[in-house]
C-alpha cells in the first residue's frame, strides 16, 4: 500500500507543477487563442489534483504539496528564460520541455508501478495522456 500512497502523491505533484507551470508564464501570454490552451492544460491538471486526492482519502491519507522549492525554482526558471523573450513560441517551447518531463517521469514511473490498483494506474494513464495532448497543442505555437 506504501507504493500506491507514494505514486499518487507523485501524480499529485506532477500535475501541480503543470499548474505552477502555467501559472508562472500566463502574466506574459499575449496571444488570446495560446492564453485559451494553456487554461484548458491547467484544468487538466487541476482534474488529476482532485482524483488523485479522492483516491488518496480512500485510502485514509492526505496529498504531498509540492515544496516552496520547487515552486520557487520553477518560477526563476521561468523568469530566465523569458527575460529576453516572452514570444509565444518562446512561452509554447518552454511548456512543451516541462510536457515532455513529465512524459518521461511519468512512463517511467508507470514502468516501475509493480502493484495492479486499476483506478492509479488509469489515473497514471490519464497524466500521460494529458501530457502527450499537451504538446501535440502547443506545436501549432512554435
Amino acid at each position: 500500500m506504501n507504493n500506491h500512497i507514494e505514486f499518487l502523491n507523485y501524480i499529485y505533484q506532477n500535475a501541480q507543477m503543470g499548474i505552477v507551470g502555467i501559472d508562472d508564464i500566463i502574466g506574459k501570454v499575449q496571444d488570446e487563442k495560446f492564453e485559451k490552451v494553456l487554461n484548458e492544460q491547467k484544468s487538466d491538471y487541476e482534474n488529476i489534483c482532485i482524483q488523485a486526492k479522492d483516491i488518496l482519502k480512500k485510502y485514509g491519507k492526505e496529498q504531498k504539496e509540492l515544496n516552496k522549492m520547487a515552486k520557487i525554482s520553477s518560477y526563476m526558471m521561468c523568469m530566465m528564460k523569458t527575460i529576453n523573450d516572452t514570444s509565444t513560441s518562446n512561452l509554447a517551447k518552454m511548456m512543451m520541455e516541462g510536457s515532455n518531463k513529465g512524459i518521461i517521469e511519468i512512463t517511467e514511473k508507470l514502468n516501475n508501478f509493480q502493484e495492479q490498483d486499476e483506478e492509479i494506474v488509469n489515473l497514471a494513464n490519464k497524466l500521460l495522456e494529458t501530457e502527450q495532448n499537451n504538446l501535440d497543442n502547443l506545436k501549432s505555437f512554435l
